[in-house]
């Protein structure tokens, strides 16, 4: 699931699989949300509000129950500063 990094009140980033139906948001303090039964409308108006947080709050806390979900991985972020600032020379990042 692609994510799309947002600022609005505690959301930081928001992404969608609409075969699955699965809306995820993840939050300023690090944890994550999954949301399943999410239509492609809500995600549009979710994905396009200028103010994507009250439309969550309103929208989808209030009207789909959450599941608390394991923070994403960024291991292909730090894989890549690890290549940038790795020394010659070394092996491992």
């Amino acid at each position: 699931m692609e994510m799309k990094r947002v600022n609005a009140g505690k959301l930081r980033a928001i992404g969608y699989d609409s075969r699955e139906r699965l809306l995820r948001v993840e939050l300023d303090d690090g944890s994550a949300i999954e949301y399943s039964g999410v239509g492609d409308e809500v995600w549009r108006k979710l994905s396009t509000s200028g103010a994507a947080w009250s439309y969550y709050r309103d929208n989808i806390e209030e009207e789909f129950t959450g599941r608390r979900a394991a923070p994403r991985s960024s291991s292909t972020a730090r894989d890549a500063l690890n290549d940038l600032f790795k020394l010659p020379g070394d092996e491992a990042g």
